[in-house]
């Protein structure tokens, strides 16, 4: 498996999550569980994410500039995480925020996959691209 691979698999479960959270409504055991879900998935991921795939990146004249985009995209998104839990969950504002937590998600996820990893494949060898996976996901596994 490579680190490609890696990450859409876990950007899988985060859109899943955003989708049927923004299907829930009012302060039930349902919607706190699955935000509770979102919120760690979201925060190991990033974390995961910004140690090993946007740190070498990050050395790359070629993804340098998307990769630091992409690290204050996840910055962007645990300001509404945060936004989300100062929120009383039966308001219609929570709803608003998680619907907008949803769509950046989603950009920050196409973008990746449609425009990061293009230039990582470019920036990345091979053998980078299989251990940074093996890194992701032992971090993964350990902090899930």
């Amino acid at each position: 498996m490579n680190i490609f691979e890696a990450l859409r698999k876990d950007h899988e479960i985060q859109r899943e999550l955003c989708d049927q959270l923004v299907h829930t409504s009012g302060d039930t055991a349902l919607r706190k569980n699955m935000f509770e879900k979102l919120k760690h998935e979201l925060a190991i991921h990033a974390d995961a994410e910004e140690r090993h795939f946007y740190v070498p990146l990050i050395e790359s004249d070629l993804t340098q500039e998307k990769a630091r985009h992409s690290i204050a995209e996840h910055h962007e998104m645990d300001e509404l995480v945060e936004k989300l839990e100062e929120t009383d969950m039966d308001s219609s504002a929570w709803l608003k925020y998680m619907k907008e937590l949803a769509h950046q998600v989603e950009h920050h996820l196409d973008e990746e996959e449609q425009e990061v990893f293009q230039l990582a494949g470019k920036a990345l060898k091979e053998k980078e691209k299989t251990s940074l996976a093996k890194d992701y996901l032992k971090f993964m596994e350990q902090n899930r």
